[in-house]
């Protein structure tokens, strides 16, 4: 069982939050006080004092981390030692699943040039995080490593993670393809370098003609730095402009 033991009035509040909403049992106590014989992980403040036997877990964590703190607990709780890990299925609109000890803690599905902060405010205060990234949509996944930084990536091939979905279900494939793509064991990288093919390129010109006002499509080479990351459609549509 987790036990709230603090007198952080936000953390308390927060957590209290946090713990209902993910419907999870749990009970507060002052922190000078003795804990149920059940306890099996202490979530406190950083300056709150608290005494418990070696058996029992502490999550210590500020006022600002109530969220951090509730998932290292349940990753305690479960004997996984709460390991963050975000999972990413590229493309157009990659879907992102966030995993605390082999729970769905959070999704999102937003740009691609918005995951790297997504998955940096994640990440941060996590227990030993880690981020999983499919092997599709090679030139958009390529660009979100790249925009990483000081997190472990590992690339997963992401054959079959993408569900086949029921009547009501649209616009979750790709989040579900996340999750799934977190749980499956990649190979590290550090960077990903991917010669954009021809016909990525002209995917990319056939975007700016559609997005141009004057029906314009970019040349081959603007499209190539959109391809790499180096500029945005929108710049490179400027740029063919003048």
């Amino acid at each position: 069982m987790i036990v709230l033991a603090t007198n952080d009035f936000e953390l308390y509040h927060d957590a209290v939050s946090e713990l209902q909403d993910r419907g999870i049992a749990f009970t507060t106590a002052e922190p000078g006080t003795e804990f149920p014989d059940e306890t099996a992980v202490v979530l406190t403040a950083t300056d709150d004092e608290i005494s418990v036997s070696p058996a029992v877990a502490v999550v210590r964590v500020a006022s600002e981390e109530a969220r951090s703190g509730v998932e290292e607990a349940l990753g305690l709780l479960r004997g996984e030692n709460g390991r963050t890990i975000i999972g990413i299925d590229p493309g157009e609109q990659p879907g992102i699943a966030v995993l605390s000890g082999g729970m769905i803690v959070a999704t999102f599905q937003v740009p691609p040039d918005r995951v790297a902060e997504i998955v940096h405010d994640e990440a941060e205060g996590a227990t030993n995080p880690l981020v999983r990234i499919g092997d599709g949509a090679r030139l958009i996944g390529a660009q979100i490593v790249d925009d990483i930084e000081g997190i472990p990536v590992e690339l997963v091939d992401e054959t079959g993670t993408t569900p086949h979905l029921g009547a009501g279900t649209r616009g979750v494939a790709d989040v579900i393809a996340a999750a799934n793509i977190a749980r499956i064991e990649g190979e590290p990288i550090e960077e990903r370098d991917v010669e954009p093919t021809g016909g990525e390129l002209k995917r990319i010109q056939k975007r700016s003609r559609k997005l141009s006002e004057e029906n314009r499509t970019i040349d081959a080479d603007l499209a190539r730095a959109v391809a790499t990351g180096e500029m945005t459609i929108r710049e490179a549509l400027d740029t063919h402009r003048s």
